[in-house]
């Protein structure tokens, strides 16, 4: 399969952070990954959800948004009820950034990232993790710094998309144009170690052949060092 930006199946696309984008966030990232723009911001703020009181462990939460021109037409917002493909984002990223984090070092506190979408051209949740995990580094820099943290609480991880667009091809870092046209997308969020922290996805209306399903696997996992290199290159220098 021709890619429409010329890259090879197992490229990904140029992946850009600017960090302490917002000036009031604990930790914040404007992420540009090919032309999908997602801007993140990590905030800590004080007390945890009524399920979590009593226990010693903090908590944490995501929220995700797509920008009314984000898209090529117009997106409503979202002011009085989350529509379903919100709500499935939501809780994915929630679940990826908990398996991360080290909550019992963040007791009665809450975690939250905001993840909001400028332009979307497929990934978007994968820039919210990539952007996410930039932003949390940034926060517990500081905290470490300030001396509120003895120990880092952070698991090195990253995410990325991959696609099957038919017979033995499987593309990596599926643009929106390409993830219409593939018959399954998964987005696999691993550490830097190569465990596995979710793997979210599947066939689009035909089933997957084992093997490439693990192909698709295994090549997503195989990008998480060089990615979770890459955002702290971007990072060195610019943390405060």
């Amino acid at each position: 399969m021709n890619r429409k930006d010329g890259r090879a199946p197992n490229q990904r696309r140029e992946l850009h952070i600017t960090p302490n984008y917002l000036d009031y966030a604990e930790g914040s990232a404007l992420v540009e990954l090919g032309r999908t723009r997602v801007l993140v911001a990590a905030s800590l703020t004080p007390g945890v959800p009524r399920h979590m009181q009593g226990k010693r462990s903090g908590w944490l939460m995501a929220e995700y948004n797509l920008l009314p021109r984000s898209t090529n037409s117009r997106t409503q917002r979202e002011r009085y009820k989350l529509g379903g493909r919100t709500q499935e984002v939501q809780r994915f990223l929630g679940r990826a950034f908990r398996a991360a984090v080290d909550l019992d070092q963040l007791p009665n506190q809450t975690l939250v990232i905001d993840a909001d979408v400028i332009q979307a051209d497929g990934g978007t949740r994968v820039a919210s993790i990539l952007g996410g995990y930039a932003a949390l580094v940034q926060l517990f820099d500081d905290l470490v710094r300030r001396g509120k943290l003895d120990d880092w609480p952070l698991t090195e991880f990253a995410a990325i998309s991959l696609g099957w667009v038919g017979g033995e091809e499987v593309l990596l870092d599926l643009d929106a144009a390409e993830d219409e046209r593939a018959f399954a997308d998964l987005t696999v969020v691993g550490t830097g170690e190569g465990e596995i922290i979710e793997i979210h996805g599947g066939g689009e209306g035909r089933p997957v052949p084992r093997v490439i399903y693990e192909k698709m696997v295994d090549l997503g996992l195989a990008q998480i060092p060089e990615l979770i290199a890459t955002i702290h290159k971007q990072l060195a220098g610019r943390v405060s």
